[in-house]
């Protein structure tokens, strides 16, 4: 392993720090010049495109040549023992997801552009949004864990006042406000677990924690571990905290919804990652396996099924980004480098294309002036770049061919079953189902928001719509065509990113080592051996897997269908065949292109509706619960 040197002041090493000062720069120069919207944009396209520059200069000293930078405030250097300090460090892993950063934070400016122009309060936006950035690339780079609490509280707040910014438009301040509430119990839960970590162990830096926190163990660390995983988890917006994302994603701006997505998410699992595989090294244990991926197989299904419910075009979208997370977490909670690989793989490729689906959305609204389906529709002929930018979006986040989902979707369903095989449980098995069922529900989603908005018969309201300007297209062009790019070489892919990010999740000594100097003996991951995407023989495994996924769905329906039978009242529209609409209309609504299949399964939908009441109140008992669930499974099982 290579450490990068501290002396030189034009060596590499000092670009993670100077990548966080320019976003928070940034903002700073916005409030100060930022009346004149030349001088805004100049100054917020600078800061971004900068960032992503330095980023991407570092990708071969530390993803090609497996370098780390560990970088103290003040150029000390600490000798040993314990040291109070603040640290940055970033290795193969942080490096990742700060590329995942800084391009959603490129592209999104990209399309403020022209998409914020006629919002007020302009550079109050541009501001929130690079404070919130640099918020999130912080806590990425950040080697200390009382820093990264405080990263989190600023991207928190700088998130919940982006939702509420165009406050005019119904439910944002409401959606702002749940946030803020569910959004300060976890932040207090990862202050918390820090003071706790402090308490017992008398430092805060993460490479020393990572040392210590092994050897010492006892009722404190647990709780504090269940603490921070709940203080993580709201940030990811895993289940049971879904809910809060689609609320956000409804009522902040298409850029916002970018970030919420593709970035704010993302250090959600990232610190989920960090906590489990570094601080703690719990990741060994099958009962911790079992917990990530028990809560990524929920959450994948559970809100795809959610987006099927959907007649908003931004929540629907708002749980398929929760239900992909789901994959991710599912991935790397396998503990297995091809698992990992295909987790993070899957996270990069989630950020590209839900970040173009929300562009799109965004692009609709613009000329629409709403995202309900209902009122939706013929827009292809109005506006066909963006729908072929949609479709793009669609297929790569349905699995289909050659767009990137596919590919890493792929390695994902070889990751479960591999690990099926290698430990004998059948619960992997029935987690590569879960995943091939949720990629077909979601196939099935964006069939009907495409027919929904794209196609059919254009509303008289929509008769106006045009296509939207060409710095809007040319961000969610950059983005469609990275969708292709990623998925048309998943080799290269897996080579220079995901391979090394995901190997630095089992050789945490050399986190230590790269901070601390130190001499510990470092493991080196088991290579990746990965099964080519485009192999006839699993192919066919791949269609006998899918078969049996849609077999099981469909006796599913049938035993509730006979239940119906049995005597239950049923609505008389549902008494025959005619597509859930009025007789009277012959086009099939895209909101009841699935009508059949809700009907069947309607017991469970009612039940999902009845549990999101949308009340702050019930969101905040689901937190505490959620606390409490993982405290008490840590105590019993760690």
């Amino acid at each position: 392993m290579k450490y990068i040197d501290l002396l030189n002041f034009l060596n590499p090493v000092h670009f993670p720090i100077i990548a966080i000062m320019l976003y928070f720069l940034g903002a700073f120069l916005i409030v100060l010049f930022g009346r004149n919207r030349i001088v805004r944009n100049c100054i917020a396209f600078l800061a971004t495109g900068l960032t992503l520059t330095l980023l991407i200069l570092l990708v071969k000293p530390i993803l090609i040549d497996g370098g780390i930078i560990p970088y103290w405030m003040g150029n000390r250097v600490p000798a040993g023992g314990y040291a109070i300090g603040i640290a940055l460090e970033v290795d193969a892993l942080s490096l990742f997801f700060g590329l995942l950063v800084a391009t959603a934070v490129f592209v999104a400016i990209l399309y403020s552009f022209s998409y914020m122009s006629e919002d007020d309060n302009e550079p109050q936006y541009y501001t929130l949004f690079l404070m919130l950035a640099g918020g999130v690339l912080g806590m990425v780079f950040s080697g200390d864990l009382f820093n990264m609490f405080i990263m989190v509280e600023i991207l928190t707040f700088a998130a919940v006042a982006l939702t509420a910014f165009r406050n005019r438009v119904t439910g944002a301040l409401e959606a702002a406000f749940k946030y803020l509430v569910v959004g300060c119990i976890g932040s207090t839960c990862i202050l918390a677990g820090t003071i706790l970590l402090y308490q017992q162990t008398h430092t805060l830096n993460l490479a020393q924690l990572a040392y210590v926190i092994p050897r010492v163990g006892g009722t404190n660390v647990t709780v504090a571990f269940a603490l921070l995983f709940i203080g993580f988890c709201t940030k990811a917006f895993i289940v049971p905290f879904h809910p809060l994302a689609a609320d956000a994603h409804g009522a902040a701006p298409a850029p916002v919804s970018v970030m919420i997505s593709g970035v704010l998410t993302k250090s959600g699992i990232y610190g989920i990652i960090r906590l489990s595989f570094f601080l703690f090294q719990t990741m060994n244990l099958g009962t911790m396996q079992f917990w990530l991926v028990f809560l990524g197989s929920v959450s994948m299904f559970v809100c795809v099924t959610m987006a099927l419910a959907q007649h908003d075009f931004k929540r629907l979208l708002a749980f398929h980004s929760i239900s992909q997370i789901g994959y991710v977490l599912t991935a790397v909670g396998l503990a297995t480098t091809l698992g990992a690989s295909a987790g993070l793989y899957h996270a990069m490729n989630h950020t590209l294309f839900k970040g173009l689906l929300f562009l799109t959305a965004g692009a609709v609204l613009h000329e629409t002036g709403t995202t309900d389906l209902g009122k939706l529709g013929g827009l292809s002929k109005k506006m066909p770049w963006t729908t072929a930018l949609f479709l793009i979006g669609a297929a790569s986040i349905s699995g289909i061919p050659p767009f990137n989902g596919f590919a890493s979707k792929w390695l994902i369903y070889q990751a479960s079953y591999e690990k099926a095989v290698e430990t004998g449980n059948i619960g992997f098995a029935l987690v590569t189902i879960c995943a091939l069922v949720t990629s077909t529900l979601t196939l099935a989603s964006f069939v009907k928001v495409t027919q929904s908005v794209f196609f059919g018969q254009l509303p008289k309201e929509c008769e106006n719509a045009k296509e939207v300007s060409w710095g809007m297209r040319l961000a969610m062009s950059i983005l469609a065509i990275l969708c292709l790019v990623t998925g048309l070489f998943p080799n290269a892919v897996q080579k220079l990113l995901t391979i090394p990010a995901g190997s630095a999740l089992f050789n945490p000594n050399a986190y230590i080592n790269g901070m601390w100097q130190s001499h510990l003996p470092e493991t080196a991951a088991p290579a990746v051996q990965t099964v080519g995407v485009w192999n006839p023989t699993n192919w066919l495994i791949l269609l006998m897997i899918a078969l049996l996924s849609i077999c099981i769905v469909a006796i599913a329906s049938k035993y509730d269908a006979v239940r119906e039978n049995k005597g239950e009242k049923v609505a008389l529209k549902y008494s025959l065949f005619y597509g859930g609409e009025e007789t009277e209309f012959s086009q099939v609504g895209g909101g009841d292109l699935f009508w059949g299949f809700k009907q069947n399964w309607r017991h469970y939908f009612s039940f999902m509706h009845n549990l999101h009441s949308g009340i702050v109140n019930d969101y905040s008992l689901w937190a505490v619960v959620a606390l409490a669930l993982a405290m008490v499974y840590a105590l019993i099982v760690l």
